[in-house]
């Protein structure tokens, strides 16, 4: 239909196995061409790296992970690239860009199929169905990282040039046997992910950040900068959002540190969560969102659009670097000044880098109560300097304690999350900032997270405390807001389980 060929369809070899649409992914046994080498049993996944300790965690072991980590031998891509090359020659690309995905889907194996039997190559069934679904990919999606995007267990995907590609499971870092055709293919996907938020990546513009349909976040960087190849990484977001529920259930916070969180995000007090790369701090910002209560109206700020708040009322703004003349700028400085017009009740940042700070604290201390962002440091008492720091980057003249002030009028809760060595995520701090004692700001825990030592497999354990504060600072928010008896028996319920 959509072929170069004209209208004689009657010349068409018509395969004996037509795949469906939505074909499963191949399994493990049958990736390689035969030619090549046979089909290896299921057993012969690639093992763990030696140094690795094994973990609780049951085994990554369905098929799918598998099939798409196994390395492929060179004449399937021999294969590939010459069944491509045909597809392009035959395909008129105009009018598949017209058809639904699941219409151009189909074309293309249509046109596949035809391929691979006029040029006779020796390849099973189910070989033939990878490559279909290989090609697939590299037309209408995102080529070889679709089978990893389609996996709800990767946290992270890291691509270092064309040959190398790792990805992050629960919290460890491993390889793939997944690989581009060339540095060409890569850049060019790169391109088509940048493009929908209408940006892109070059040599003119070789850094650039971008987002998933899905609100994953990505970061590219190209050639000349990255020396061995472009450099793409995806931050993944599962398809089900976590809840603090769900944080619970993995020992992120116990229930109690839960409903306390709970409770902060309900009675309005400013946040800041303060953690390291992956350590979870957007994660733990859209469960906090979660007790905004459905009528105030929030305006978010990001570099590239992540958060995913549940309210109906709900602005997002997103920043915009500049075009190839340099113009047209809009910093997150920029979008936190300008919400302060747009009559916000509560202001979310998703991270904050610079001197926008100064605009939030602004914010925080001038009637927007409930006000939330984060930021990267390594416990809370860095994060009130890594702010300090960011004040003095804007450029502001201020004495040290006049800005100490605005911090301390601003920010109620810093929440530190934190990525331990075993890969696990936990909250390891709920602290107060109270208030001022001579030049120096005072601080108070209300929960701490103490490792205990680590078990059998390697796993760290410990368990999070009460550090015995009766009535916390924001107390009395907590009774204007009705919240003050459930914030008693979250703390009596934690020391009790202290004791």
């Amino acid at each position: 239909m959509f072929g170069k060929r004209g209208k004689d369809d009657g010349n068409r070899v018509t395969p004996e196995f037509r795949p469906p649409v939505s074909a499963p992914a191949a399994p493990a046994s049958t990736g390689t061409m035969t030619a090549e080498r046979p089909a290896a049993p299921a057993s012969s996944a690639p093992a763990a790296p030696p140094a690795r300790r094994p973990v609780e965690a049951p085994p990554m072991a369905p098929e799918p992970p598998r099939r798409v980590q196994r390395e492929r031998s060179e004449t399937y891509y021999d294969t590939k690239s010459q069944v491509f090359s045909a597809l392009i020659d035959t395909i008129d690309l105009s009018q598949l860009a017209k058809l639904d995905p699941e219409s151009a889907r189909e074309e293309i194996r249509d046109i596949v199929n035809d391929i691979i039997a006029i040029k006779n190559f020796a390849m099973s069934i189910s070989e033939q169905e990878e490559l279909l679904e290989d090609i697939c990919n590299d037309v209408l999606g995102y080529g070889p990282l679709e089978p990893l995007l389609a996996r709800d267990d990767i946290a992270d995907i890291m691509v270092n040039g064309s040959k190398n590609v790792y990805i992050e499971v629960n919290g460890r870092v491993e390889q793939t046997g997944v690989r581009f055709r060339d540095n060409q293919q890569l850049l060019n996907i790169c391109q088509r992910i940048v493009s929908q938020v209408g940006r892109r990546v070059d040599e003119s513009s070789p850094i650039c950040d971008a987002r998933l349909p899905d609100g994953s976040r990505v970061n590219v960087i190209a050639p000349p900068l990255s020396i061995d190849g472009t450099a793409l990484t995806i931050r993944k977001f599962k398809k089900d959002k976590l809840t603090l529920d769900q944080l619970v259930k993995f020992g992120a916070i116990s229930p109690q540190g839960a409903e306390i969180l709970k409770i902060i995000g309900r009675v309005r007090c400013n946040v800041v969560i303060s953690g390291g790369t992956g350590s979870g701090k957007t994660t733990l910002l859209n469960c906090l969102t979660n007790y905004i209560d459905r009528e105030e109206r929030v305006i978010t700020c990001e570099d590239s659009a992540e958060l995913q708040l549940q309210q109906p009322h709900v602005v997002r703004l997103e920043t915009r670097p500049p075009n190839l003349e340099g113009e047209g700028e809009v910093t997150m400085r920029d979008l936190v000044k300008n919400c302060l017009r747009m009559r916000p009740e509560r202001i979310i940042v998703g991270e904050v880098r610079g001197p926008e700070v100064f605009d939030l604290l602004q914010a925080m201390n001038t009637g927007h109560d409930g006000s939330m962002g984060t930021i990267h440091s390594n416990s809370p008492r860095e994060c009130l300097n890594r702010i300090e720091s960011m004040i003095a980057m804007g450029g502001y003249s201020l004495p040290q304690r006049t800005v100490r002030e605005i911090v301390v009028g601003s920010i109620d809760v810093i929440i530190q999350a934190a990525r331990l060595r075993d890969g696990s995520r936990r909250i390891t701090h709920i602290t107060e900032v109270i208030g001022m004692e001579g030049d120096v700001i005072i601080t108070q825990d209300l929960v701490l997270y103490n490792i205990k030592g680590e078990d059998s497999s390697g796993r760290l354990v410990g368990e999070h405390v009460s550090t015995g504060i009766g009535r916390p600072h924001f107390w009395d928010r907590a009774r204007y807001y009705g919240e003050e008896q459930r914030l008693a028996n979250a703390l009596e319920a934690m020391e009790k389980r202290a004791d």
